[in-house]
Formats: C-alpha cells, structure tokens, sequence
C-alpha cells in the first residue's frame, strides 16, 4: 500500500537525516490526511486509498512544475531547484509515467472503445483515459494527442 510506503520512507529519511526529503514527504502525508478528514466528514469513509493517494501526488507534482516555471521566469532559480528537488520525491512513489508512444496507443484505443467521431467526443475520450491511467500520464499530452486524432 501506497500509504506504508510513504511511512517507511519518512523513517528512512530521518534516519538518513534528509531533511529535504523528509519534509517533501511529511507534506505528502499531510496532504493525506487532509483528504482522510474531508472523506471521513463526507460521508463516514474510511479514509483514502491509494487511488486518491495517486491523485494528491499528481496535483502536487502539477503544482511544483507550475512552481518551477514561475520562479525560473522571476529569476528566482534556487526556489526553482528547490521545487525540481521536491517534484523529483513525489514523483518517487507515482506510478510510471507513460511516454509519448504510449499515449497516443492508449488515446487510439480511447478513440475506438468510445466510438469517438470529433470533437465534441474528447470530454468521453478523457474521462476514460483518466479512469484507466490516473497518474501514469500526462492528460495535456493525452488531450492533444486526441484533438489531433480527431480534427
């Protein structure tokens, strides 16, 4: 489970006394915990699984490249590195990140399984992929790749 996992790497990195790693991953862990009371206040759930676990990771490593590309645009390049440095843990304990290849197979097999015939078709095309492939791709990538497929 993914939530073991982020636990044991924040034991290591504080034997390690790797303080940029473990306070990349008691954020994460926090994250988490913010999601489990919300969930839990909802509607009395347990808790998150690592499917939302996936989803809090892939927000957050969005909000570092967002980071990354502000502060290397204002010229603040240490804060910029800092933020690589962190996206770099998160992405640890995502899963693979598929490559362009791969995207375009699984957005063609998108296209087929959705019987998608233009435009208007791409919100059922992205619906599926991100059911299938949350956090192993880059949706921007997977949305222009079936724009194109389908323009």
């Amino acid at each position: 489970m993914l939530r073991e996992k982020l636990n044991d790497a924040m034991k290591q990195a504080m034997k390690d006394k790797d303080k940029r790693r473990l306070a990349t991953v008691r954020l994460i862990l926090a994250a988490i915990k913010d999601r489990d009371i919300s969930k839990r206040t909802e509607a009395g759930d347990q808790g998150v699984g690592d499917d939302d676990i996936i989803e809090i990771l892939s927000k957050m490593v969005k909000q570092r490249k967002e980071s990354i590309k502000a502060y290397e645009e204002g010229g603040r390049l240490e804060l910029a590195e800092q933020e690589k440095d962190e996206m770099e843990i998160i992405s640890e304990f995502l899963p693979r990140q598929m490559g362009d290849d791969e995207i375009a197979a699984a957005v063609k097999e998108a296209i087929a399984e959705t019987e998608a015939s233009g435009l208007k078709d791409i919100g059922k095309i992205m619906a599926l992929l991100k059911d299938k492939y949350a956090g192993q791709m880059d949706f921007a990538k997977a949305s222009a790749t079936a724009k194109n497929s389908l323009s």
